[in-house]
């Protein structure tokens, strides 16, 4: 093969690993540059690109954690942009990000959802999906409320993200947990079964469940927690409830880089 053969040839692929690379740019640059998530079926179209070559390079991207398809097989940015929006812990990202998790709680149990963080040795509702229902409709966003005797509180207590402050747990009704030993054999079972409760503990006749969010196999960012009257949120409810809710903190800790270790792994 002669020289200027090898030359023309090793340009073609040049150009040909080029053009991927620009198509495969172009698509994510559409992916990130979306206030929504956007369709296939959209990107195909936008592009210009076949639909074939479209559903390959979305696979690829999607591999390589830079899309991430949502259940209806809609894209939004993948992990990648996730663990680089949060290097500055910032609480903004944070609840864009837990947004379309809050919305299918809300949708799954009417009740209303918050997400919760640690400030000042107390725990902060930073975003919440209201109820649907008139009874228990209250407003916690921006509210601050002890950790010892909310949902949210307990998640985050038992997974490490937040410790208690000094001195005397206040009671805040007949069924707030307000010695030390009790407490922490409760965080032990919310360790356990990865979910914590709240029965009239905060203020009489309220019920809360709340899950740990993570962003790396120890510690706890945040927590996800639906709260409702307890005549609503009885015992044959809550199961089911929780269920939902440590399904949602689950795929939301997903999201952000947390890949739960295999029993008995080191």
């Amino acid at each position: 093969m002669s020289r200027n053969m090898e030359q023309v040839q090793v340009s073609a692929v040049k150009r040909t690993g080029s053009q991927a690379i620009d198509r495969a740019a172009q698509l994510l640059c559409r992916v990130v540059d979306s206030p929504e998530s956007v369709t296939f079926t959209e990107l195909a179209a936008s592009s210009g690109l076949a639909k074939s070559t479209t559903s390959r390079i979305l696979l690829a991207l999607e591999r390589n954690g830079l899309v991430r398809r949502e259940v209806g097989g809609a894209f939004r940015p993948g992990e990648a942009f996730v663990r680089y929006a949060l290097r500055s812990n910032n609480e903004s990202e944070l609840v864009d990000l837990a947004r379309p998790f809050l919305q299918r709680l809300g949708e799954l149990t009417h009740e209303t959802v918050n997400l919760g963080v640690v400030h000042n040795s107390m725990v902060e509702q930073i975003a919440q999906v209201d109820s649907r229902f008139v009874l228990g409709g209250t407003n916690w966003l921006g509210r601050c409320e002890p950790l010892h005797c909310t949902a949210l509180g307990k998640a985050l207590l038992a997974c490490g993200a937040a410790a208690l402050p000094p001195g005397r747990l206040a009671r805040l009704s007949p069924k707030t947990i307000t010695r030390r030993s009790v407490l922490e054999a409760e965080l032990e079972e919310v360790r356990r079964r990865g979910y914590a409760v709240t029965d009239e503990e905060l203020e009489r006749g309220l019920v809360a469940v709340a899950a740990p969010v993570f962003r790396d196999r120890r510690l706890a960012i945040a927590a996800i927690s639906v709260t409702a009257p307890s005549t609503r949120l009885g015992p044959s409810a809550l199961a089911e409830v929780a269920a939902q809710c440590v399904a949602e903190a689950k795929a939301l800790s997903e999201l952000l880089g947390y890949r739960q270790q295999r029993e008995g792994a080191a």
